[in-house]
């Protein structure tokens, strides 16, 4: 869970009390983190512990959070280590002819599919090619090597690893779209998603999406990734190219289903993507019964619900200008822009709360009990009470850029 955001402005409708500053005055801010916090800094990823920053260099975090594989150049190849984050033992792992960069890990963390370093990532448009060089490795040794026909960007495992869904971008030459595609690992043929009802999809009607990835959050138990899409005025998805109609929307939550390997999407109303990019964010309930997705350039967010996957209401949020992070706990739902960290209650009444990080946010993650939120700041890490917003404490991290995940 895993990265953005600048400048505030306050939003407008009657039920916020703004919180002028982090509660009454207490002891000093303590700066050992109660938690473990995985950032990224400007070499890659660094863990805050209990006894200070840890710095691990390039690497890729596992979507539970608790396995990097780590990455560096030796020669002309390149050298795997993973890395437990709990105990920080490192384990040396496979030396792979070439060079390459992690950029997808199955949620086990037994896997990692690594990539071409000029290669993109999911949230960026590729520079053209014709084809694509993959290579999946284990902690110990090389599983497979592909070189794959068409321009293909790995996005997500299947939950037992035999699969890759990858982002298929068209034309492969000057890519200005994509479609997402089942990637059989031993094999490299790739393969059209399923429908929810888990049909195949017919002819004609495969999703093509030219607007921008915005964010993704994995469920709980990683067995769903949620990727939110912004911008897609020409979008139409495979239900409506099968029912001959329009989609019409500008955003929507992508719903990859990683043992089930379908694919649907959740439209969110206007107006869901017409503002920037940047200020679209999500969050996941720990529960995963909720998804909350936020737009604060209109001030509008909403609730959808992954049993049914479809949107459950809608509300008035905090309106800003910037760069917006969002985290919820089993009690409330944050959303970070600019300085300010903006929080309500899970209960479906809107009732915004506003305190003062003390500095530009740019990540925000919850502890796993819900008691604490941390913010990424420039140069540290700082950590808040979840109910009242009280400064709980903060540690120097110079060169950070953002958190993935508190731990």
């Amino acid at each position: 869970m895993t990265t953005r955001r600048e400048a505030l402005a306050l939003f407008g409708a009657g039920a916020a009390a703004v919180l002028t500053g982090c509660g009454p005055a207490g002891p000093e801010p303590a700066a050992s983190a109660p938690d473990l916090v995985l950032a990224q800094v400007a070499e890659g990823l660094a863990v805050l512990r209990a006894d200070g920053v840890e710095r691990l260099g390039a690497g890729l975090a596992a979507p539970d959070g608790a396995t990097v594989f780590a990455a560096r150049a030796e020669g002309v190849d390149t050298v795997l280590s993973t890395i437990e984050l709990r105990t920080g033992r490192r384990t040396p792992g496979p030396r792979l002819a070439g060079a390459w960069v992690p950029r997808v890990a199955s949620a086990d963390g037994r896997l990692v599919a690594l990539a071409a370093p000029d290669s993109a990532g999911v949230t960026h448009v590729p520079a053209g090619r014709a084809r694509t060089p993959l290579v999946v490795a284990g902690t110990t040794a090389e599983v497979a090597r592909l070189e794959l026909t068409g321009n293909l960007v790995p996005d997500a495992f299947t939950a037992g690893g035999e699969g890759l869904f990858v982002l298929d971008w068209l034309p492969p030459a000057a890519p200005d779209r994509y479609r997402v595609r089942h990637l059989d690992v031993a094999s490299g043929k790739a393969s059209r998603l399923l429908t929810r009802l888990k049909a195949a999809v017919p002819d004609g009607a495969e999703e093509e999406m030219s607007g921008e990835g915005r964010f993704a959050v994995y469920a709980p138990d990683r067995q769903v990734l949620y990727t939110l899409y912004t911008h897609q005025p020409d979008h139409t998805h495979t239900r409506d190219l099968v029912a001959g109609r329009r989609s019409n929307v500008h955003a929507f939550v992508h719903t990859l289903h990683l043992t089930e390997q379908w694919a649907f999407c959740v439209d969110l109303p206007a107006p869901f993507g017409e503002g920037p990019g940047t200020a679209h964010t999500l969050a996941i309930a720990p529960d995963r019964s909720e998804l909350y997705v936020l737009d604060v350039s209109s001030g509008t967010y909403a609730v959808i619900d992954t049993g049914q996957l479809t949107v459950r209401s809608t509300a008035k949020g905090p309106r800003a200008a910037g760069t917006a992070y969002a985290a919820a706990t089993f009690d409330a739902l944050y959303v970070a822009v600019g300085e300010s960290v903006h929080t309500t209650p899970r209960t479906g009444v809107s009732a915004w709360r506003t305190w003062t990080a003390g500095g530009s946010v740019s990540g925000l993650a919850a502890s796993p009990d819900g008691r604490r939120v941390y913010a990424a700041l420039p140069g540290r890490i700082a950590w808040f009470d979840a109910a009242t917003g009280a400064r709980l404490g903060e540690h120097p991290v110079p060169g950070l850029t953002g958190l993935t995940r508190v731990l």
